[in-house]
């Protein structure tokens, strides 16, 4: 049996929609995986990359990894997926990185968080909007359980807010939101592994003459800062992409924006676990919350069909 039949990133898109169904578990399992990483990125960071150059590590993070696989899958883009293409790339990534990272140097992590728990609310808006798929209470209900658990993590009486900061945050939610709604909402025949390369070539292309602008230039790397560099690229983008837009064709839009919730909580853990991070009763309650709405709206989803 061939790769492309064993529900691997080399499925076909009438293949994708045949196994969404028997497969509905692992795949959920899959796609989890990637909000995980991504809830990495504050650690790696913080401890292994030089200091003060966020838009250069989001395009060493975006540019190697999409020239990779648009170079492994070489496949031929029809000249009218090219404008969608370019939407996606934007929303997706190069537009919610850097927003991200503006937000980050102006909010404290935590005010960013609560605003990125909106994003399955988001979507389901969305998808209200144009495909008049009302969302069930349920849903709606463990999204706002979602942010109230979110709050409850990160809220603090003494957080500065940047009002600058705010927008971008909100602004940087808001491309991930509709990105990931349009990329369930518009098929595209390409493979997923290169359309996920595509994607990261145009983002990094937009961030390149940011960084070359904003920030300085790198100086000699250490051993920590390549190894930085290299998970970001290997694991965060080429890896972590595809399985993202993989399971947004298996799952849903709506399913794979709850499994963004994952993301915040693997940071905390991980800041608990390697940095010291104060963790207690009520951040606990919090992530329990958020578990909770996280799997709530997988199942709302599930049931709904």
């Amino acid at each position: 049996m061939s790769l492309s039949r064993t529900g691997s990133l080399f499925l076909s898109d009438a293949e994708f929609t045949a196994q969404a169904e028997s497969r509905w578990f692992s795949n959920t399992l899959l796609t989890a995986l990637v909000p995980v990483i991504w809830g990495s990125t504050y650690l790696v960071t913080t401890e292994w990359l030089p200091p003060g150059r966020p838009f250069t590590a989001a395009c060493i993070r975006t540019l190697p990894a999409g020239l990779a696989l648009i170079l492994w899958q070489r496949h031929r883009v029809p000249p009218h997926v090219w404008p969608r293409l370019l939407l996606h790339s934007l929303l997706n990534i190069g537009l919610f990185q850097s927003l991200l990272f503006f937000a980050a140097y102006r909010l404290p992590g935590g005010i960013a968080a609560i605003l990125g728990a909106t994003m399955p609310l988001l979507v389901m808006t969305l998808n209200w909007a144009v495909n008049q798929a009302r969302p069930t209470r349920l849903a709606i209900g463990a999204g706002l359980a979602a942010v109230a658990g979110m709050a409850t993590i990160f809220a603090k009486p003494q957080s500065a807010v940047d009002p600058l900061g705010l927008i971008a945050a909100a602004g940087g939610t808001a491309c991930l939101a509709l990105g990931t709604f349009l990329s369930g909402r518009h098929r595209s025949s390409l493979p997923v592994l290169a359309e996920t390369g595509w994607q990261l070539v145009l983002a990094g292309l937009l961030l390149a003459p940011v960084a070359w602008l904003m920030e300085p230039p790198l100086e000699a790397l250490q051993p920590q800062h390549v190894a930085g560099y290299a998970y970001l690229s290997l694991v965060g983008a080429m890896l972590s992409y595809p399985l993202w837009f993989r399971g947004i064709k298996l799952l849903s839009a709506s399913a794979v924006s709850a499994l963004g919730l994952l993301s915040p909580l693997t940071a905390i853990t991980l800041g608990w676990l390697f940095l010291q991070e104060t963790f207690g009763p009520r951040e606990l309650l919090g992530m329990i919350v958020v578990l909770a709405a996280a799997f709530t709206l997988q199942w709302a989803q599930r049931a709904r069909g």
